[in-house]
């Protein structure tokens, strides 16, 4: 009782999370009831990250992005949450780079809950633990509320239309970060450059990312950086 009660208070603190700080350490308190490690939220089958709880949890969905694999943008949600227990049994055969990623960073099973409005998925809230082994029904129960919260906060968005925002960081969509704005602004310049649909420039821009070992933020970041001032 005093779990449900603890995730009920964690909710509603939800709207209180609006800078940088509250909405991390309201992440690391979310991922710590569900009985994970960390968690993060992205958009559009992992094209943006938009909230996330520690560093592993950012290079996770950084990987999944890089290497267009992974839990968090192939669930087809048949079960929710969608849960890989244990990364060293049997998901290399379907996600072997990430899979290897994944297992580099010391993560050992991944749960994955759809952010959606209806019927309409949106998103995705991927949480990690670095032991394996499945989640209890009350965690995968948890983790879907809170997922519905988080749903109903972003679909409440309104871009930043100040003039605060600095302009070699992040961009933002209200009191969200985007984190990989200059990764879509990259994908648009190779387009251009090569003369290519949007689709094949980030292919090209994550296979360079791939081959050269770097994370996709920087390999985009060395890209715009090559643009006359």
């Amino acid at each position: 009782m005093e779990h449900r009660v603890f995730v009920q208070e964690l909710l509603a603190g939800l709207r209180r999370a609006v800078d940088v700080g509250e909405r991390r350490m309201w992440a690391v308190r979310c991922a710590h009831a569900l009985g994970l490690e960390g968690i993060a939220v992205s958009l559009r089958w992992g094209a943006e990250l938009v909230w996330f709880s520690d560093d592993i949890s950012a290079r996770l969905e950084d990987a999944q992005f890089t290497l267009g694999q992974g839990p968090g943008v192939e669930a087809d949600f048949s079960e929710v949450p969608c849960q890989v227990a244990d990364l060293g049994a049997g998901a290399g055969e379907r996600w072997p780079q990430f899979a290897d990623e994944a297992l580099a960073l010391g993560v050992r099973a991944m749960f994955v809950w759809p952010v959606r409005t209806g019927g309409a998925r949106f998103g995705a809230l991927t949480g990690y633990r670095r032991t394996p082994g499945p989640l209890t029904p009350p965690q995968a129960a948890d983790g879907l509320r809170v997922a519905d919260a988080l749903a109903g906060r972003l679909l409440t968005w309104r871009p930043d239309t100040g003039d605060s925002q600095p302009e070699d960081g992040p961009g933002a969509a209200g009191a969200v970060d985007l984190h990989w704005v200059e990764v879509h602004q990259a994908t648009g310049v190779l387009s251009c450059r090569l003369g290519v649909p949007l689709e094949e420039a980030l292919v090209r821009l994550r296979a360079q990312a791939f081959v050269s070992g770097r994370p996709l933020t920087e390999t985009a970041r060395d890209i715009l950086q090559e643009l006359p001032p």
